[in-house]
């Protein structure tokens, strides 16, 4: 593929925030942030890669291959959407020229293309690099957990939502104090974040006592505690609740990290673990017009060994369909996880305020409620689903804006 390097004019007219900084580096077609040193002193053709030595003593071998895949001029890169271009598909031609320019990388290859890396982007992407993020990592639950609280007219400004998505990330669970009375106003704060993710309950659902309720939620009994909707392929991810009234005596919320509970399940009995992170079984809702129903473990792990889902609702368990001598075994790890769950030890309560919200990670952690009574007061909960991925991409976009 030929091309000429675009004039940097056109370049920086669109993507003048990618590095601020060092106006001699080349545009590579980023938003997040990439340092302006080192500067490379060094960069040979070795084989099939390219030997590159920074002046801080790094040095790095990258493939010809990934540098030729990465090239982000405007023949191979969309100059607006910054999407690739270039398809990998045929045998590379090799780089027949490396200069450095200003201390940034620059290669002729055989076929007359131009590629041009700045030392930064680079420093960034090499292999021996730690690997950056702007999302925190999931911390597991102390005895001595309490909740991060952010006032709602906090979480309109970059600091106070950082503050709020970095909580929710990392603890599994945050709380909103000091916000208006306003019907919809759960709605209005996720769509901060992104699109309401819809149900069979509805996009936004109400949460109150009701006549002929089809769910355990829309009575006054006790909750106990268990995930939102297991019974979908994929359960819905982060979970708001805002309170608009709450005058009934009881009603207290309860709460418990799934994951530092199976964690605790894993060390007291690793049989009864095992057996709830490999057995799948049922989980179904049903009513007049829906009925959904998936089959998994109650602790999923990943390709490590590592928690990364519960799926926990004692309502919406469907038949057990086990083999016969495995479900005595089943039984007998279910009510382990049920009673450390439960433990006054793993669980923290508190009753939400009006104007109060609490938004957790429905896939981490457990949630129920005392049973409350109606006749002493109203009781009034709005509540919606959001995205995981759209948290974090909300996170990222106010990191590379701080």
């Amino acid at each position: 593929m030929n091309s000429t390097v675009p004039s940097p004019d056109i370049l920086t007219a669109h993507l003048d925030t990618a590095n601020p900084v060092d106006p001699h580096a080349p545009v590579m077609a980023e938003l997040m942030p990439f340092p302006a040193a080192p500067l490379l002193c060094e960069a040979r053709i070795d084989n099939e890669a390219i030997e590159l030595y920074w002046e801080d003593g790094e040095r790095a071998r990258l493939p010809s291959v990934w540098l030729r895949d990465h090239c982000p001029c405007t023949t191979c890169r969309h100059l607006q959407t910054r999407e690739r271009l270039f398809i990998p598909l045929d045998e590379p031609v090799p780089p027949i020229e490396v200069q450095l320019e200003a201390g940034h990388l620059q290669l002729r290859w055989a076929d007359g293309h131009l590629s041009q890396f700045a030392a930064g982007w680079l420093y960034q992407r090499r292999p021996e690099a730690p690997a950056e993020s702007a999302l925190p990592p999931r911390k597991p639950w102390c005895e001595s957990f309490t909740p991060v609280r952010v006032a709602h007219a906090d979480i309109f400004t970059p600091r106070g939502e950082t503050a709020w998505l970095e909580a929710l990330l990392r603890d599994g669970l945050v709380l909103l104090d000091g916000g208006p009375l306003a019907d919809e106003e759960v709605s209005r704060i996720a769509e901060r974040i992104g699109p309401q993710r819809p149900t069979n309950f509805g996009a936004r659902f109400d949460v109150r006592s009701k006549p002929n309720p089809n769910n355990a939620a829309y009575t006054s009994i006790g909750l106990a505690l268990h995930t939102d909707l297991p019974n979908w392929r994929q359960p819905p991810d982060i979970q708001l609740l805002y309170c608009l009234q709450n005058e009934a005596e009881g009603g207290e919320s309860l709460f418990a990290d799934g994951f530092q509970v199976a964690e605790t399940l894993r060390q007291q009995a690793p049989e009864h673990f095992r057996l709830l992170s490999e057995l799948a079984i049922d989980f179904r809702f049903q009513d007049e017009t829906q009925d959904i129903a998936t089959r998994a473990p109650i602790i999923e792990c990943d390709a490590n060994g590592e928690v990364v889902e519960i799926r926990f609702n004692n309502w919406i368990r469907d038949t057990l369909r086990l083999p016969a001598e495995q479900m005595a075994a089943w039984y007998r790890a279910y009510r382990h996880f049920w009673t450390l769950l439960h433990s006054p030890r793993y669980q923290i309560d508190f009753a939400l305020a009006p104007g109060g919200m609490v938004a957790f990670d429905n896939r981490r952690v457990l949630h129920g409620r005392r049973a409350f009574d109606p006749n002493t007061g109203a009781r009034h909960l709005q509540g919606t689903y959001l995205d995981r991925d759209m948290l974090e991409s909300r996170l990222r976009v106010l990191a590379r804006n701080s």
